[in-house]
């Protein structure tokens, strides 16, 4: 249900509620039919509390909450090689540990051969 939607009909609860209670329920008391008239006054008081308690939830937006998946789906250019990442001096394994930014720009430090330059970007054609 939609936020507008509960604020209807909690406004419809209220107006009923209103109409058994009072109208309904006090004109049957008055007439001396008590019992007859406390139930009606408790339903009504009953329809009441109903519509003013949808009329929170829904001002806490707990009515009408709607669930989204988002799938976020990522298409990488060209052919991306997911291998791992080797030094280009002497071959050893490099882990994201020995990548750091200088100038804005990546460069690798080889914990084997001690080896500094920067990682370049092959072109995508």
């Amino acid at each position: 249900m939609g936020k507008t939607l509960s604020y209807i009909l909690a406004a419809i609860l209220i107006i009923v509620g209103l109409g058994l209670s009072v109208i309904i329920g006090l004109s049957f008391i008055v007439q001396g039919i008590l019992g007859t008239g406390l139930v009606f006054l408790i339903i009504g008081l009953g329809l009441i509390f109903g519509g003013a308690y949808m009329i929170y939830l829904a001002g806490r937006g707990k009515m009408g909450a709607e669930t989204q998946n988002v799938t976020l789906k990522v298409d990488l250019p060209a052919n991306v090689n997911l291998d791992t990442l080797k030094c280009k001096s002497c071959g050893g394994t490099l882990t994201m540990d020995n990548i750091q930014m200088v100038a804005g720009a990546p460069v690798v430090n080889c914990p084997y051969c001690h080896t500094t330059y920067q990682l370049t970007e092959d072109p995508k054609w």
